[in-house]
């Protein structure tokens, strides 16, 4: 998301900025939709598997991981895009509907490439991924055409400071997919499709609502050439989708390597990713509030600021990732067997745990890099982090959890290594 810049008179007159660090308004909103966000996901995971079985739940599992890794993958960086030039056409008093028309061709595009690419791909999907159920994988494209729209709206809500209405669509996603759920499950539906289906549809949910009442409106402005849309959206594009591929690498990985493994395996790694993840929702609200002020600072050359403000975030970041992976290792065990009926180890989880650690402090090194116009070399570093990923996970152990609980530690720490040289390289040229 990006905020207002300040006038000249304004950063004349508040030279301690960095010393108080104000949520700006929408903060809340935003931070209740994240957190709804992160519990339904567990309770989604919970329901799914007291109506499907685990082993019945494990093509849901595939295709959450796989989902979720595509659709943020190509579509987050056309919402920084929207979001950033919405931004920047406010400061300057212009309307932002010619940007968002740009912007929906090229969505589009994207949406129809992924659908003839799953499309081609959906017999290996169907026969080694989704246990044989062809409507998990209409129901992933699905996905991709619901979160589409949802990504180009939360840009125009970004760009617009409509922050309420931007934690309203996250919230909205998390809370219509479990109430979805949990009315089939209290009807007694055990169809895997139709579980896969509200996966689907909630995205919509949102987003029909906060475009009811008004808050995707743009007013009409200036041309919008390629140039003001697209001046990063490759790299943008490399990042965003090796990093969502990082991030949700570990179940697919694993169903794809266990092709022996039984299938409720595969769904015990899942609810084990699921949990350790759960400390990633608490970073998104604190990266939605303070990472768009790194790049204010850079924009204006106020380097001592944008090094108080990295630090504050980083000790924060660092600290939540702490207690996340204490957590996992002194209870994250008998929370799982309460919760899921299943048996994760300890060592499985806190790895788990700490590679979450490990790649929250990786995505504010590379934002802060983003932000002094490094984007060339967040991409890199997301790649590097994820053919790391690919190489450990083929070479490192013969034990299949343990293969690619090192694989996405080793990787969490090549991605945070790139990101802290190229961080350290945008620093001394803004010197």
């Amino acid at each position: 998301m990006s905020f207002t810049e300040p006038t000249p008179s304004q950063s004349a007159s508040q030279p301690t900025l960095s010393s108080r660090i104000s949520l700006p308004e929408g903060t809340l909103t935003v931070g209740i939709g994240l957190f709804v966000a992160g519990i339904s996901a567990f309770v989604f995971f919970k329901i799914g598997q007291q109506a499907l079985g685990q082993d019945g739940f494990k093509p849901i599992v595939a295709m959450w991981f796989i989902a979720f890794s595509l659709a943020p993958g190509f579509f987050l960086p056309i919402e920084q895009e929207v979001g950033r030039a919405l931004s920047h056409r406010r400061a300057l008093n212009q309307g932002g509907l010619p940007v968002v028309r740009r912007m929906v061709p090229l969505a589009v595009t994207m949406l129809v490439i992924l659908a003839i690419v799953i499309a081609i791909a959906s017999p290996y999907l169907t026969e080694h991924l989704f246990d044989g159920y062809s409507s998990v994988v209409m129901c992933l494209v699905l996905i991709l055409v619901s979160y589409a729209p949802m990504h180009l709206a939360r840009g125009i809500c970004s760009g617009s400071q409509r922050f309420g209405s931007y934690g309203i669509i996250i919230g909205a996603d998390g809370a219509a997919r479990v109430i979805g759920v949990a009315v089939l499950w209290a009807l007694g539906v055990d169809s895997v499709g139709a579980f896969a289906l509200m996966i689907a549809l909630s995205p919509l949910v949102g987003v029909v609502g906060v475009g009811l009442f008004g808050k995707l409106h743009t007013d009409t402005g200036p041309p919008a050439p390629w140039s003001e849309v697209t001046p990063n959206l490759g790299w943008l594009l490399l990042g965003s989708l090796a990093a969502a591929a990082l991030v949700n690498a570990g179940p697919i990985t694993v169903d794809i390597l266990g092709t022996n493994a039984k299938p409720e395996i595969i769904t015990q790694f899942g609810n084990a990713v699921i949990y350790a993840r759960l400390p990633l929702f608490l970073f998104q609200a604190v990266q939605a509030v303070l990472l768009p002020r790194l790049a204010r600072f850079a924009a204006h050359g106020h380097l001592d600021e944008f090094r108080s403000a990295l630090r504050k975030l980083l000790i924060l970041v660092v600290g939540v990732g702490v207690i996340g992976t204490a957590g996992a290792f002194a209870v994250g065990p008998p929370v799982l067997k309460l919760v899921f009926d299943g048996d994760i180890d300890r060592r499985t989880l806190t790895l788990l745990a700490l590679s979450s650690a490990l790649y929250m402090v990786a995505v504010a090194f590379a934002q802060a890099t983003i932000a002094l116009r490094g984007h060339a070399l967040a991409g890199i570093g997301w790649a590097l982090g994820f053919a790391s990923f690919v190489a450990l996970a083929a070479w490192s152990s013969n034990d299949l959890y343990l293969r690619v609980e090192i694989a996405l530690v080793g990787s969490s720490i090549v991605a945070l290594a790139s990101f802290m040289l190229a961080l350290r390289s945008r620093m001394l040229k803004y010197s």
